[in-house]
């Protein structure tokens, strides 16, 4: 099992720079895998293929892009590129996005998205694994009139899905090779998430798909005291409906809830809850929110786990 941490420099000086050091320190620690959030700041393809190239062996991903206001063709060549830099250990993960952000940042009506995020994924695994593409669908047209392949990336890239509602599973599972859910607690994984996931895969005659699990926690021993911050911090996705469901299927009342906030005992013991939950990987973010100390502390633990 992989362990990985979600690498988040956006308020230094020199982000890429601040973001390299940190990913150096992680492979220190023995965490195996990078992940870099997206929104409207730094390009997170960009950011892995950087980290991928200055420091050897870790695997980077992008958790993740979302599908409105991008195409195909631009997110293949992002994805492609990352994935020759880093010579094979690139991951691509796309969200839906939400509504708020698509409306207000793209000008864009939020309509359709579960068949937009299946056309993306039709045409952008077309992209990623044979450079060419004739894609002709109700929302979106990807078609290559010259050649879209990055010599480097022939392998392809694995593409995951932040999804975590039924027919974003249902996509997920016939479509992708894996999933990103953030905030789904063991609960969810175990009853509603890794089963719905599994089951459209099997039937699509796809394999295993990979369960990369995103965990805010932090190890440390003033747990009431990060606890409250974690509250401020997390509010936000209380206002999500997907998020709102998943916490609540999660047996949460807040999204904090879902936090894995605790001493080296205590977060170790919750790990291996969500790998027999099912997940395949486990990613921890917000590992900074009770300083540098307790940030070290709880990588020096996640790099021992993936040990």
């Amino acid at each position: 099992m992989t362990v990985g941490v979600a690498l988040n420099a956006s308020d230094a000086p020199n982000q890429v720079d601040a973001t390299v050091q940190l990913a150096q320190e992680a492979a220190e620690f023995g965490v195996t895998s990078a992940w870099f959030g997206q929104t409207f700041g730094a390009d997170s393809p960009q950011l892995a293929a950087i980290v991928g190239r200055e420091v050897p062996g870790l695997q980077v991903g992008t958790s993740a892009i979302p599908v409105f206001g991008r195409h195909p063709l631009l997110v293949s060549s992002q994805a492609q590129t990352a994935q020759a830099a880093t010579h094979g250990r690139y991951h691509l993960g796309l969200a839906l996005g939400t509504k708020l952000l698509t409306e207000t940042g793209f000008g864009l009506p939020f309509e359709r998205p579960i068949a937009r995020l299946r056309e993306f994924l039709i045409a952008l695994r077309e992209l990623t694994e044979t450079g060419t593409a004739d894609f002709h669908g109700e929302l979106l047209t990807a078609a290559t009139p010259v050649p879209a392949r990055v010599p480097g990336a022939e392998g392809g890239v694995p593409l995951l899905v932040a999804a975590m509602g039924p027919q974003a599973l249902r996509a997920s599972g016939e479509l992708a090779d894996g999933i990103l859910p953030y905030l789904a607690g063991p609960r969810a994984l175990a009853d509603h998430i890794v089963p719905a996931l599994t089951a459209a895969a099997e039937a699509a005659g796809q394999p295993a798909p990979r369960v990369v699990a995103l965990v805010p926690g932090v190890v440390t021993d003033d747990v009431d005291a990060v606890r409250a911050k974690a509250i401020d911090n997390l509010a936000f996705y209380e206002q999500i409906p997907s998020y709102a469901r998943v916490i609540e299927l999660s047996g949460g009342r807040r999204a904090a809830d879902l936090a894995v906030i605790g001493d080296e005992k205590t977060v170790e013991a919750e790990v291996r809850r969500y790998r027999d939950a099912g997940a395949t990987e486990v990613v921890f973010s917000g590992t900074e929110l009770a300083g540098e100390a307790a940030r070290r502390r709880t990588w020096r633990l996640l790099g021992e786990l993936a040990g």
